[in-house]
């Protein structure tokens, strides 16, 4: 198990799915133990799915206001967790020259599925899971309630 360093970025592409899910289980799991923050390559607004999703959890999105990575200093933080390429790159290139750490989570963007609502917010399920499973595997299973 890896230790929670004390701040940690999630980067997607649109700050509205991914990484919100990202930071707001993280949160739910680690409280203040880190700075947990999240951003896109372009600022998007929550996705409703996304917000379903967590609302499973009791965990609210609603209030979740995309930012960029315009609206951070990306150096500032220990570790960058992108979760799509576009984001990965841009990490890179934002830590060039800073001691920041940058990992690359793949996780499926489930905006891409396509059927009835039940169908696409089961995508949206499976990919907070993913981002849940990650999360334990890397920073581990905290004591205490938990998802």
């Amino acid at each position: 198990m890896n230790v929670l360093p004390p701040s940690v970025l999630f980067a997607c592409s649109h700050n509205a799915i991914r990484s919100p899910m990202a930071e707001a289980l993280a949160k739910r799991l680690y409280g203040n133990m880190a700075f947990l923050d999240s951003v896109g390559v372009r600022a998007g607004e929550p996705d409703s799915f996304a917000a379903a999703a967590l609302d499973e959890f009791g965990i609210d999105l609603y209030a979740h206001r995309g930012k960029s990575f315009d609206d951070v200093d990306p150096t500032s933080f220990d570790l960058i967790v992108t979760l799509s390429p576009e984001a990965h790159h841009s990490a890179l290139e934002f830590t060039r020259s800073a001691a920041t750490d940058v990992e690359y989570w793949p996780i499926p963007d489930p905006s891409a599925v396509e059927g009835s609502r039940e169908a696409r917010l089961d995508a949206y399920r499976r990919t907070r899971d993913i981002i849940l499973a990650r999360l334990k595997a890397r920073f581990g299973t905290p004591a205490g309630p938990s998802l």
